[in-house]
C-alpha cells in the first residue's frame, strides 16, 4: 500500500495498486479479436437451443403463460461467427452506417446480439446498448441522445415496445431484427424501413468490402455506449472506449484460472449489462464456449419451461456462470425450504454434512465423500459441473455465499465494478474462502480511498482504513454522453495523467489488500435525532430471511425512524397467517395490519441478532403481494433496488406510516 494524492490535495487517499495492462497505440479491439478468430476459427463458440413447441398453459388464476419445449443447442463456429459478422459489418454500410457513428441495440441476450456487437467493433460504429426491460420514455431518451438512425432489435420487442415509441425517434431510418421477418404495420411512420439480420448480411455478402481497412477502430475510439437502466434518475450513457473493454477484460480474465476452450459458459444475463457483456468477451476471448439462455428458461423450474421439460442449464451443463446477488439469494431460499420439508433424519444429515464441510473449508480441507454423497443433487441444479460462480452487480450476503460455495462445491467469487469501470475493479481469488469481500484490484487498475467526514469514515481508521472507493486505471471510461457536468462531478484525471472514477461507494481495506464494500454515499440518512441509518446494511440484514423475497428500506430526515417495503415469500407468509388464524386471499394477507405486525417482529428479531442499532430497525412495514421485477421499473436488470421509482410508488404508504410520531 502506498499513499497517493488525489483531487482535494487537502486529503489523503489510501491507494492499493496492481501493476496494470496497457492499450498500446497500434493494437485495437478489432485486431485483438480477428487474431482469435483466426487461431480458434473451427472451434464451437456461440450455441443457441431450438424451439421445438410453444404452448399456452392455462393456471387456476386464470392467468395464461407461455411453455415451451426445448430441443439440444446448435452451435456457430468462431468463424461463422466471424463471417457472419463480417458480413453484418459491410451491410449496415450499405444502408448508410458510417464509422464512429451511433448504431443502437435493443434486444434479448442471444447469439446474434453478440455477432451484431463484434461487427460494430470491427466497423467502428459505435454500439448503443439499451436494456429489453427499459420503459418507453427511457428508450427514447436513449435513442434521441444519440441521434442514432438505425436499431437492431427482435421481432418482440419492436411488435411491442418499439412500435409504441417509433414515432418519438424522428431520425430512426432502419429497424433491422435479428429474428426473422416481423409483421408490418400501417401507422409505422413513412422513411422507417424494416430489414431482417440474415438480409442486411446477404447484402454484405455480395458487396465489395474495400474500406474495411480503414474502418478499424484505434483504442481511444469510442466501442460501447452502454445506457445504465440506473437505480436513480435519467439512465446515463457511459462512453467505453476500445482500450477500456480490453484494459477491462484483461484484467477480469487473469483471476480465473486455467481459462479455456474446454469452459462452457451459460450467457443469460442482460448483454446490455456491463457485467455480462464483460463475462462473454472474456470468454470469446479465451476460446470458451457461450451457450445462451434466458431466467425464464434457465432451469427445469423456471416460468417458461413447460412440466417435464428440461431448462438450459441442465442440458448445457456450463463450467463457468456470473450472477447477481438477487438471483442466488432465490437459489438459496428454494434449496433452503427444500431442506426444511425433508425427514427429520435428513435435515439433521444434510446440517450435519453443511458443518463438517464449512469446517473442512476454513482448514483448507476438501470434502469428496459429502460433495458426491449429500451435495450431489445440489449440485445438478446448475448442471453438475461448475467450477467458478462468479457474483456481481450488488453486495452478496455472507450466508448466502457461504452457502454456495458449501452445496455447489465450487469457488464462488464476488466481484467489484461499475460500468464507469467498464465492469472491472476487483474479484476474489479462488482460493479465497472468506466471505464479504470483493477481493483485490485487478491488474488493470488502481484502487483508493477517499475520506468521507460526512459519514464518518477515514483512510486512517483502525484497524482498516476506509472512505469512498476510487477507481483508477485505463478501464475507467471516458465519461457520460453528452453530459460534461456528471462527468467532471464523477471523473477527474490526476498530476500523473491517470484517469480515476468517484464510485460513491464506501469500501475497507483489510490487511491482505482485499477490499470490502460497507456503506453506499447515496444510501445513508440522516435521522430527525442526527443518527446516521445505512440503508443497504438494514436491508442486508433482513433479506435472507425465507418470509422475506425482497426488501427496500427508506428513512426520513423529518422523522426517527425507520419504515420497510416487503415482497414476502408467498408459502411462508401464507403459514404464518395459518398459525395466526387469519385467512383471506394473498391480497388480503398482504394487506392486513394484524399479518404486518406479526412479520414486523420477525424482522425485529433478525435485526437485533444481526446487532442493527435500535434505530436501525423498522418500526412500520408495508407488504407488497406483486413482486419487483425490472419490467415493473422497481428494480434494475442487476435487480438493484430503484430507490426513486420505488419512493414514488409507495408515496401513499410512506406519507401514512409517517403520519403519527412513534414513541
Amino acid at each position: 500500500m502506498r499513499r497517493g494524492v488525489g483531487p482535494d490535495p487537502k486529503q489523503q487517499e489510501l491507494r492499493v495498486e496492481a501493476s496494470g495492462t496497457s492499450c498500446h497505440t497500434n493494437t485495437c479491439h478489432d485486431e485483438k479479436l480477428h487474431k482469435i478468430f483466426i487461431v480458434l476459427h473451427d472451434k464451437t463458440l456461440l450455441g443457441t437451443r431450438e424451439v421445438l413447441k410453444e404452448e399456452d398453459e392455462i393456471q387456476p388464476s386464470g392467468k395464461v403463460f407461455k411453455k415451451v419445449i426445448l430441443g439440444k443447442y446448435s452451435w456457430l463456429s468462431y468463424d461463422d461467427v466471424y463471417i457472419k459478422a463480417v458480413n453484418f459489418g459491410n451491410g449496415l454500410g450499405i444502408l448508410g452506417q458510417q464509422p464512429k457513428s451511433n448504431i443502437a441495440i435493443f434486444c434479448e441476450t442471444r447469439a446474434e446480439w453478440m455477432i451484431a456487437a463484434q461487427a460494430c467493433f470491427m466497423y467502428n460504429y459505435r454500439l448503443v446498448t439499451l436494456y429489453a426491460t427499459l420503459g418507453g420514455p427511457a428508450i427514447v431518451h436513449g435513442l434521441n441522445e444519440t441521434e442514432v438512425n438505425t436499431i437492431i432489435t427482435s421481432k418482440d420487442l419492436m411488435q411491442t415496445k418499439l412500435k409504441e415509441i417509433v414515432s418519438q425517434v424522428p431520425l430512426l431510418r432502419h429497424i433491422i431484427t435479428v429474428d426473422g421477418k416481423p409483421t408490418t404495420w400501417a401507422e409505422f411512420p413513412k422513411g422507417v424501413i424494416v430489414h431482417t439480420m440474415v438480409s442486411v448480411q446477404a447484402m454484405g455478402a455480395k458487396a465489395d468490402n474495400v474500406n474495411k481497412q480503414q474502418a478499424r477502430p484505434v483504442p481511444s475510439d469510442i466501442a460501447v455506449i452502454m445506457y445504465t437502466s440506473g437505480s436513480t434518475g435519467v439512465p446515463k450513457g457511459v462512453m467505453i472506449s476500445h482500450c477500456n473493454l480490453i484494459s477491462g477484460i484483461t484484467g477480469m480474465a487473469e483471476r480465473i484460472p486455467h481459462l479455456g476452450e474446454k469452459d462452457v459458459y451459460i450467457g443469460y444475463l442482460p448483454l446490455a449489462h456491463v457485467l455480462e457483456l464483460s463475462a462473454e468477451l472474456v470468454c470469446l476471448s479465451h476460446g470458451c464456449r457461450i451457450g445462451y439462455s434466458s431466467p425464464q428458461t434457465l432451469a427445469d423450474q423456471s416460468s417458461k419451461i413447460k412440466k417435464g421439460s428440461k431448462g438450459d442449464i441442465t442440458v448445457l451443463r456450463p463450467t463457468l456462470m456470473a450472477a447477481v446477488p438477487e438471483i442466488m439469494d432465490r437459489i438459496y431460499k428454494n434449496v433452503m425450504n427444500k431442506v426444511n420439508e425433508m425427514s427429520s433424519f435428513q435435515r439433521n444429515l444434510f446440517i450435519l454434512a453443511y458443518n463438517y464441510k464449512m469446517d473442512q473449508i476454513s482448514k483448507g480441507c476438501t470434502t469428496p465423500l459429502c460433495d458426491s454423497l449429500i451435495f450431489r443433487k445440489v449440485q445438478m441444479l446448475l448442471g453438475g459441473r461448475i467450477r467458478i460462480l462468479l457474483c456481481g452487480g450488488a453486495p452478496l450476503s455472507a450466508v448466502t455465499q457461504r452457502f454456495m460455495n458449501i452445496c455447489f462445491c465450487c469457488p464462488v467469487g464476488q466481484g467489484y465494478g461499475l460500468t464507469e469501470s467498464s465492469g472491472a475493479g476487483t474479484i476474489t481469488d479462488v482460493w479465497d474462502y472468506t466471505t464479504g469481500r470483493v477481493g483485490a484490484p485487478l491488474v488493470c487498475c488502481e484502487i483508493k480511498l477517499l475520506n468521507w467526514e460526512e459519514g464518518g469514515y477515514y483512510n486512517t481508521d483502525k484497524p482498516y482504513p476506509r472512505g469512498e472507493i476510487l477507481i483508477g486505471g485505463q478501464n475507467v471510461t471516458m465519461g457520460y454522453y453528452k453530459n460534461d457536468a456528471r462527468t467532471k462531478k464523477d471523473f477527474f484525471v490526476d498530476e500523473d495523467g491517470q484517469r480515476w472514477l468517484h464510485t460513491g461507494d464506501i469500501g475497507e481495506f483489510h490487511a491482505d489488500g482485499c477490499l470490502k464494500i460497507i456503506d453506499r454515499k447515496k444510501d445513508l440518512v440522516k435521522l430527525q435525532a442526527g443518527e446516521y441509518v445505512s440503508l443497504g446494511k438494514v436491508e442486508a440484514a433482513l433479506k435472507n430471511l425465507p418470509l422475506v423475497d425482497n426488501i427496500c428500506a427508506y428513512a426520513s430526515s423529518f422523522h426517527s425512524y425507520v419504515i420497510v417495503f416487503v415482497v414476502p415469500n408467498q408459502k411462508e407468509l401464507i403459514e404464518l397467517a395459518r398459525k395466526k388464524g387469519f385467512k383471506g386471499t394473498w391480497e388480503e394477507i398482504c394487506n392486513s395490519p394484524e399479518v404486518e405486525k406479526e412479520v414486523l417482529k420477525v424482522l425485529a428479531e433478525a435485526a437485533r441478532a444481526a446487532n442493527l442499532e435500535k434505530f436501525e430497525i423498522p418500526v412500520k412495514i408495508r407488504l407488497s403481494p406483486d413482486p419487483w421485477t425490472p419490467e415493473t421499473g422497481l428494480v434494475t436488470d442487476a435487480f438493484k433496488l430503484k430507490r426513486k421509482e420505488l419512493t414514488v410508488y409507495y408515496q401513499a404508504d410512506i406519507d401514512r406510516m409517517y403520519e403519527k410520531r412513534v414513541n
